[in-house]
């Protein structure tokens, strides 16, 4: 009886020890409601240049995006939605190797949250379904997917930062023109950053905190 008594007691334990592993990191978990000041449209406009990489670089030194902010309640949540994204313009288009790049952008996008950083007014999420149909040359292919970012409140820039991975070349329509150098294999990336104004002109804060 003792020796099953102590059995118990141990396996007991263990399942407690087990509970507070995981009970642990749940109350550290990122925050969950967004409030985002002010609500409504907004208007973004490149800061450097915009890098399309799929094998190849395509940078395009003009590109500007537009939509609309709101709070949310989750994780992840959207916070908001990019109604239009413009690529480059006539007067000075975006290039590549192959060629002059024309990108066409299927929105909405959207601009996900997942993690806030109090002390730095840092967001980290994603712009979520990308959809995008690009032409270097005579190279054409549609990418899709989602880029890793982050937002930070004090100077309003949406850092684009995808990893290889996220976004991918679709296989519905397959590249057209692109011999080896693009692929359905191919695993481009996105990079840039985008400075965000309110309709009111002033910088929207986006705030993460535990309900």
């Amino acid at each position: 009886m003792k020796k099953h008594t102590r059995r118990l007691a141990v396996v007991a334990g263990a399942a407690a020890a087990a509970f507070g592993l995981t009970a642990g990191p749940a109350s550290a978990a990122p925050s969950t409601v967004w409030t985002v000041t002010p609500t409504g449209s907004y208007t973004a406009t490149n800061s450097g240049n915009i890098v399309l990489t799929a094998t190849i670089p395509m940078t395009c030194t003009t590109s500007s995006a537009s939509g609309s902010m709101a709070s949310a309640t989750g994780n992840p949540a959207t916070v908001a939605t990019i109604n239009a994204i413009s690529f480059g313009t006539s007067a000075s288009p975006c290039t590549s190797v192959l060629g002059n790049v024309s990108t066409v952008a299927v929105t909405p996008w959207t601009v996900v949250a997942q993690d806030y950083n109090a002390s730095t007014g840092v967001t980290t999420g994603y712009v979520g379904n990308i959809t995008a149909n690009v032409s270097a040359g005579a190279c054409k292919f549609t990418v899709t997917g989602k880029a890793s970012g982050t937002y930070t409140n004090s100077s309003g820039v949406l850092a684009v930062n995808s990893v290889a991975g996220e976004l991918v070349v679709s296989s519905n329509p397959a590249p057209v023109n692109c011999g080896t150098v693009v692929t359905t294999s191919t695993k481009p990336t996105f990079k840039g950053n985008y400075v965000i104004k309110s309709s009111n002109g002033t910088i929207p804060k986006i705030v993460g905190s535990n309900p």
